[in-house]
């Protein structure tokens, strides 16, 4: 497995090939943002990451791919540092939930059979999920099967014991030590040598306004990522591929595929 691979692309298809080749298929697509992700990461590390994992999990499973969104929920201040960094765009939820419904709804004009979201950004989990709980519920779903995660949540915690044995948790791993080595190992070009700690991670499911992110933080640094690695991002992106392939593969909590 190479990061390089990918399904083929739903956009580069004409509009008189796109009906025949979505029917019946699986489309991945994968949902990033623009945040700050401390000094020595870009602040396209979600964004990167979503596609990556989407581009080689649609490889595996022979579905097609649509273009990375990279406009998010805003970054709440104990999971990724808040807005008091430069470089974070963001839309209301609000806003961001009425993008979602629209663009799920028409996207279920074509004809395929199961949507898989790859999503890299913690926040925008609970509009995901209402706007597919929503759209679900439609007549234009009818149907179509819908599969939502967060790239971090197919990890097995035995798994990554075994290899980060003071893992913090994953809310506090906002620029830390698995996005560094998945960067690493990805995007090396775009990761500088900084390696920046934070010593007390943040609690998760607290939430503190105002916070001081000089105490909170370490330059938007959440926990520790000295440590990272390009092999542990390797591993970590082929552990994530395998994951998501089985679980859409063995259709687990899915819909069975009508067989004749």
């Amino acid at each position: 497995m190479t990061p390089r691979s990918a399904g083929p692309h739903l956009c580069d298809l004409s509009s008189a090939e796109v009906l025949t080749a979505t029917a019946g298929r699986t489309v991945v697509w994968p949902v990033g943002s623009v945040e700050q992700h401390g000094p020595h990461l870009p602040l396209s590390v979600d964004t990167l990451l979503a596609d990556a994992f989407a581009r080689q999990i649609a490889h595996e499973l022979n579905a097609l791919t649509l273009p990375v969104q990279s406009i998010a929920a805003r970054s709440l201040p104990q999971s990724g540092g808040g807005l008091a960094f430069p470089g974070t765009i963001h839309v209301r939820g609000g806003s961001l939930l009425a993008f979602l419904e629209d663009a799920l709804e028409s996207l279920c004009a074509l004809p395929w059979h199961r949507l898989l979201i790859v999503n890299g950004h913690f926040e925008n989990e609970p509009f995901l999920f209402e706007a597919l709980d929503e759209v679900g519920r439609r007549p234009v779903a009818a149907g179509k099967e819908f599969l939502a995660l967060s790239w971090w949540s197919l990890v097995d915690t035995d798994w990554l014991a075994g290899r980060v044995p003071l893992f913090p948790g994953w809310h506090a791993e906002h620029a830390g030590l698995t996005e560094t080595s998945l960067m690493l190992y990805l995007r090396p070009d775009l990761v500088s040598a900084a390696r920046p700690d934070h010593a007390d991670p943040p609690r998760p499911g607290v939430y503190l306004h105002p916070v001081d992110v000089d105490r909170t933080t370490n330059q938007g640094v959440l926990s520790s990522t000295s440590n990272a690695t390009a092999a542990l991002g390797k591993d970590l992106f082929r552990h994530v591929v395998a994951a998501a392939v089985a679980l859409v593969s063995e259709g687990n909590g899915l819909l069975r595929e009508e067989t004749s």
